[in-house]
């Protein structure tokens, strides 16, 4: 691999996913220079804010980790200057840790310019070069190439021929979602990934879903991840805008099902 310009790597260990209000908790940077040399930073902070059970799932990093450590921006300044003019890479940080890296520099008063820097990012890539279409999981779970795609009959049967060799291949594993849930165990029957798929969808296009208490609430929007019944006692007028707006029929019909149930 060649390096023209000195690149950083990094990834950071954050609170939670808002990246807004969540806050870093633990960063790493690889300096790479174009003559090979390689320098590298850790910071593990106080974030200053509570950090999600969620997260503290994941990373293993609870606040009392991190409670007598100082905060960000007693090293903002050493950061900055260790990434300051060098291109950035990392894995998924076009939507994660670099926007939230510049809210906290924001933070303390530093702007960091993206001007005439580069930002590779490995998920982007990743996503780009490794398709996820019907093609290559045929390759990929029956190491055969799919003749004659888009045809719906050669469509149909390769997808059930891929259930069946994902039933084999992943039978008696958990499914673990991004947040580190058990969503549920893959067994011999094609039921068990209906089940692990569509066990929380209310409408097919999931405007709404239930939640680990098994109730309806929405998935959008500025109530999202509350409950779509109180959310319509508190502010009618927000169903009226549902019912006026651009959602498909199967959503409203969903809406209007759990309006009148709370009447």
């Amino acid at each position: 691999m060649i390096i023209n310009k000195p690149t950083v790597v990094f990834d950071i260990e954050t609170t939670g996913l808002d990246i807004i209000n969540d806050r870093i908790i633990d960063i790493s940077l690889i300096k790479i220079n174009p003559n090979g040399l390689k320098s590298e930073k850790n910071y593990r902070v106080n974030p200053q804010i509570e950090i999600s059970k969620e997260s503290s799932n994941i990373h293993g990093i609870y606040f009392d980790d991190v409670k007598d450590l100082k905060p960000f921006k007693n090293y903002a300044k050493e950061i900055f200057n260790f990434i300051k003019g060098c291109d950035l890479a990392g894995f998924n940080i076009l939507k994660f840790d670099l926007p939230l890296l510049v809210e906290e520099f924001l933070r303390c008063d530093i702007e960091l310019s993206l001007e005439n820097i580069k930002i590779i990012d490995a998920l982007r890539i990743y996503h780009l070069m490794e398709k996820r279409n019907l093609s290559a999981a045929y390759k990929f779970y029956c190491n055969k190439t799919l003749e004659n795609a888009h045809n719906s009959y050669v469509d149909t049967s390769a997808t059930l021929e891929i259930i069946d060799k994902q039933v084999q291949k992943y039978n008696g594993q958990d499914v673990i979602d991004n947040k580190g849930n058990i969503l549920g165990k893959i067994t011999d029957s094609i039921d068990s990934i209906g089940s692990i798929i569509s066990n929380n969808i209310v409408d097919i296009s999931g405007r709404i879903i239930k939640n680990s208490q098994n109730k309806e609430i929405f998935n959008f929007g500025k109530y999202k991840n509350q409950i779509v019944s109180d959310v319509f006692k508190s502010n009618p007028e927000y169903y009226h805008w549902i019912m006026k707006s651009n959602f498909p029929q199967h959503s409203k019909k969903k809406f209007t099902e759990i309006k009148l149930r709370e009447n």
